[in-house]
C-alpha cells in the first residue's frame, strides 16, 4: 500500500496535488505555485532526501494516492518521529490513509527501530483523528496556534504511539 517516493512520481505528485489543490487548502499551509509542478515537486523529494525524511506513495492499484512522510526523527535518547498523511478527495473513506499508517509504523518501529511516533491534525478534522485512533495512537493534547493555515494560527490535537503500545 506504501512505497517510497521516486524522483520520477514528480509528475503523478504534482498532478495530484494540483487536482486537489482547494480539497487541501484548508488542511495544509499555503502553497508557493511551483509546488504545483513537476519540477517543484522533484526538488522537494531531494530535499526530503537530503535530510531526516522518509516520504513515501501511498498507492490506490499501481497510481498514487497520496503520500506520507515520517520526518523529524529524533535519535539519541528520544528515538521518535513525526508523521503527516494526506489522500487524494475522491478516495477518501477507503482505508487507505488508515493502512498507509499502519505501514508506516511498521517501517518505524521495526525497520528504523524508533520507540515514539507522533502526529497532529486539526482540531476539527475528525476523519484524521478516526485514522490514527484506529492505528492505536492516543491523543496527548491541544498545540494552541500550531500551524498558519489558510493565512490564521490553527490549534492541532496532538498524538502518540510508542513502539511497545503492541
Amino acid at each position: 500500500m506504501i512505497r517510497p517516493v521516486r524522483p520520477e512520481d514528480g509528475e503523478e505528485l504534482a498532478a495530484l496535488y494540483l487536482a486537489n489543490r482547494d480539497f487541501l487548502a484548508p488542511f495544509e499551509p499555503a502553497r508557493p505555485p511551483e509546488f504545483f509542478t513537476a519540477d517543484g515537486q522533484r526538488e522537494r523529494l531531494q530535499r526530503q532526501l537530503d535530510g531526516e525524511t522518509h516520504p513515501f506513495a501511498i498507492l490506490d492499484d499501481d497510481s498514487i494516492a497520496g503520500t506520507i512522510n515520517l520526518f523529524n526523527i529524533v535519535r539519541e535518547s528520544l528515538q521518535g518521529g513525526v508523521i503527516g498523511y494526506w489522500v487524494d478527495g475522491t478516495r477518501n473513506g477507503r482505508g487507505l490513509a488508515t493502512g498507509a499508517v499502519g505501514e508506516i509504523l511498521a517501517y518505524a518501529f521495526v525497520e528504523l527501530e524508533l520507540h515514539r511516533i507522533e502526529a497532529a491534525t486539526l482540531v476539527d478534522n475528525v476523519s484524521s483523528q478516526r485514522v490514527l485512533e484506529k492505528n492505536d495512537f492516543e491523543r496527548i493534547g491541544l498545540a494552541r496556534r500550531f500551524l498558519r493555515i489558510n493565512d490564521e494560527w490553527r490549534d492541532f490535537f496532538l498524538f502518540q504511539r510508542l513502539a511497545d503500545d503492541d
